[in-house]
């Protein structure tokens, strides 16, 4: 189990990039207009133009967050950190959910002006499985004995 365990995780580490820049959604103001592509990096792009504050909130749970989590399983899964840091790396999988409910609070709230448009995309769904697996193999992780 732990070697699925293992490419899984390995896996993520190519998954979460290809999920970063797929697109979330698509938006526009009136249905008249084309829609935009939103994905994780250029949602980024216009919030450290608007306000950085959130925007670093937003790098560190939609990059970091994940992704240093899937690092450091791989590392508990070569035996090159210790199984005492599991909690902390589970901790990190959860707030990496957060800005999946960012995201979906956002299509909520516009679809709920009815000013805009906005449709959910692919990437959406690919970086919400790419989180839930990680904390699926986190889970998995902490139950399987070395």
């Amino acid at each position: 189990m732990l070697k699925w365990l293992q490419i899984a995780n390995l896996a993520l580490l190519v998954l979460f990039p290809i999920a970063w820049f797929a697109p979330l959604m698509r938006a526009g103001l009136l249905p008249l207009f084309g829609l935009s592509e939103i994905s994780v990096i250029t949602g980024m792009q216009s919030l450290w133009e608007s306000d950085v504050a959130l925007a670093l909130l937003v790098t560190f749970f939609a990059l970091f967050a994940p992704y240093l989590k899937t690092i450091g399983l791989a590392l508990i899964h070569f035996n090159l950190m210790r199984r005492k840091v599991l909690p902390v790396l589970s901790w990190l999988g959860k707030l990496a959910m957060a800005d999946v409910f960012l995201v979906a609070l956002y299509v909520v709230v516009v679809k709920g002006v009815g000013i805009g448009k906005v449709e959910t995309a692919w990437g959406l769904y690919l970086f919400t499985a790419c989180i839930l697996t990680s904390i699926v193999i986190s889970a998995l992780t902490a139950k399987h004995k070395t």
